[in-house]
């Protein structure tokens, strides 16, 4: 029920909101050299990498200096980037990877190869269902740059305290991957970016 769930929502927000999409990816590019698109690989279901999509928010090579994101003002980030980042915009294109059935609409965020690779065992059993492109952690931790810049140690901080909370609270998802409670992590998601 909820890959169908996946594939009309996908395809109905992809159409309905084309215009805008188009739009995004002019000011992208007609701000700063590079793709409109970032692609960076993630680790999906059952522990396979796929290429996740994204509209590029950061200069071109910034990913070298740090896989986290301090805060909006982090001076990697482009002026639109800035823009769809508060307002989960760069997001958008993953809605691409829902239709080829790499991600869900809901499900635990996808990790990059680095962090997976510190995952437990029992932690490892988030990558048995498909990763999504939100989830009850993201909505918590919907302020984590901020969280992340007030830290001595910001990757240390990260690993240590809001991973593992993430994982914790995406394996109450997976012990009730129902369609109701899909229903009810995109309405709370919907909720935390109308606010």
């Amino acid at each position: 029920m909820t890959r169908i769930a996946d594939l009309i929502f996908s395809l109905l927000f992809i159409l309905l909101f084309s215009p805008f999409f188009i739009l995004l990816a002019l000011w992208i590019r007609l701000d700063s050299k590079g793709p409109v698109i970032y692609k960076q690989k993630r680790v999906g279901r059952y522990g396979n990498d796929f290429m996740l999509y994204k509209f590029r928010s950061m200069r071109v090579g910034a990913d070298k200096d740090s896989l986290l994101t301090m805060s909006e003002t982090d001076s990697r980030i482009t002026k639109p980037g800035a823009f769809i980042r508060r307002y989960k915009l760069d997001e958008l294109p993953q809605l691409i990877n829902v239709l080829k059935g790499d991600m869900s609409l809901v499900g635990p965020r996808p990790e990059v190869r680095k962090y997976v690779d510190l995952y437990t065992e029992q932690q490892k059993a988030v990558l048995n269902i498909r990763p999504g492109i939100t989830d009850i952690a993201s909505i918590i931790y919907s302020n984590e740059s901020s969280i992340l810049e007030a830290q001595k140690e910001p990757e240390r901080y990260y690993i240590e305290q809001i991973m593992p909370d993430k994982i914790r609270l995406n394996m109450v998802y997976i012990s009730d991957p129902s369609f109701g409670n899909y229903c009810r992590i995109l309405w709370k998601t919907v909720k935390v970016l109308l606010r």
